[in-house]
């Protein structure tokens, strides 16, 4: 579990800040649960207050350790996004620390950089509740742990300046590492981007049938219409075969008939459109023959509705875009929480309703869901999150945290617990009323002058003959 998340001097974060998930209150994680952390973060700002800085930071932090071998050439330098905004940021360094329980042990792993190397990077573990060093590097010197072995020792011989010792040991297959190498790589995930076209995990195969049953269901609990959700697949070949929709699927499809003459051909290879003839209704003909259209080894959704008579199958590109957020956004969720780790998701009600965000967000509370205490960092402009929705609370207080900006582009990051919130606060109406900042300092006078402007400049357009 991720306990902490620290960042300095990256895009509009200047001085530290730090994400903390260890709970203040009592009620931010059940007590049948064995949780060491709270497993919700909801970070809450006005636009371009550095709330997907923050999570930048941490995707920054992932990829560096995941493949700076391979994207840092020798004499490269290192690509980094320090604070824009001070000329002495540029000559600092950018730290990252993440601590982290894996497998019952405390981890404290951080490195900073400069544009040229990794100024220093350590490992720290905590075996029993003692600080052990696995190993500290200050630009080119190495300090090892007692315990430390001598394979690993070695690999400070091939580590280049702007190369991190943890990516190089991790590959050599040193084992004190790997534990904070794989949460790194296989724990920690990004949300796939939401948008018209299919998401990236239908593409890259991850998706089974036992995904689609699950996806299905909390499709049907969200009140979308939708009673399953069918992967349909292309073979990668004409000797292969194509997967069949059930007899009683293509049925109730060849009843179906819609209204619309014809549809649009997407060009982008992502989306595909079936051309109709006037006045013909869709048939499994007409999805096969889209199917044929798609590239080899391509895999496409079938959406079941619920209608009058039975169930009637839509396409992806046929769904309304909050569906497919929440089909794209309920997958990754549906990862997290059966491999455990941490997703993070920027702009969460980005096209959803704010009931959607809260079930999704629900999942992670529930210890029965989220056995493996799987955690989840989003952030959100909805202050229906910070209250109830349908009669229920959304977050608790621990759950909370809010960015602002002050008057030089240097973002903050604090939680509610600053506050000292009651737990009957109206958290939703305190928060639009400023009581806690992070939102919008709009000077109404500078923005109706501006609106006036605008006017004012189309008035002679609209005179001229």
């Amino acid at each position: 579990m991720l306990l902490s998340f620290r960042v300095e001097n990256h895009t509009s974060i200047r001085e530290e800040q730090r994400l903390l998930l260890t709970p203040v209150y009592d009620d931010a994680r059940p007590r049948e649960a064995a949780w060491e952390a709270a497993t919700i973060a909801g970070v809450f700002g006005a636009n371009a207050s550095g709330k997907s800085n923050l999570l930048d930071a941490l995707s920054f932090m992932r990829d560096t350790v995941r493949w700076s071998m391979s994207r840092n050439e020798p004499g490269s330098g290192i690509q980094r996004h320090p604070f824009k905004l001070s000329a002495d940021a540029r000559e600092e360094p950018s730290m990252f620390v993440v601590d982290l329980v894996i497998d019952g042990v405390r981890h404290t792993y951080g490195f900073g950089v400069d544009d040229e190397q990794v100024v220093e990077e350590w490992l720290y573990s905590y075996p029993r509740q003692r600080r052990r060093v696995v190993f500290e590097r200050d630009g080119e010197e190495f300090l090892f742990g007692d315990q430390a072995s001598g394979k690993l020792r070695q690999v400070k011989e091939i580590t280049g300046q702007n190369v991190l010792f943890l990516t190089v040991a991790a590959r050599a297959s040193n084992a004190e590492v790997e534990p904070v190498y794989r949460w790194f790589s296989e724990s920690l995930a990004f949300a796939s981007e939401r948008s018209p076209e299919h998401p990236a995990w239908l593409r890259g195969g991850a998706a089974s049938e036992e995904h689609m049953a699950g996806l299905g269901r909390l499709l049907k609990s969200a009140d979308t219409g939708i009673e399953t959700v069918e992967l349909h697949e292309q073979g990668p070949g004409p000797e292969t075969t194509t997967a069949e929709p059930s007899p009683s699927a293509r049925d109730r499809f060849r009843r179906w008939s819609l209204k619309r003459t014809s549809q649009e051909r997407r060009d982008d290879h992502e989306s595909y459109v079936v051309p109709l003839p006037p006045g013909g209704g869709k048939t499994w003909d007409h999805v096969e023959a889209f199917l044929g259209s798609l590239p080899r080894e391509r895999t496409t959704l079938l959406f079941h509705h619920r209608g009058e008579e039975s169930a009637t199958p839509l396409l992806w590109a046929e769904e309304s875009l909050g569906t497919r957020a929440f089909t794209t956004i309920g997958f990754d969720a549906q990862r997290a929480l059966e491999a455990g780790g941490v997703l993070v998701v920027d702009e969460i009600d980005a096209s959803l309703h704010p009931y959607l965000s809260a079930k999704v967000i629900s999942l992670f509370r529930d210890e029965e869901h989220n056995p493996k205490g799987a955690q989840l960092v989003f952030t959100s402009h909805d202050a229906a999150l910070l209250g109830r929705v349908r009669g229920e609370e959304v977050l608790k207080r621990d759950h909370i945290w809010f960015v602002d900006k002050d008057d030089r582009g240097r973002t903050s990051l604090y939680p509610l617990s600053d506050f000292k919130p009651r737990g009957d606060d109206n958290r939703a109406r305190r928060y639009l009323t400023g009581r806690y900042g992070a939102v919008p300092d709009v000077d109404d006078e500078l923005f109706r002058d501006a609106l006036r402007r605008r006017v004012q400049a189309r008035e002679p357009e609209e005179a001229a003959p």
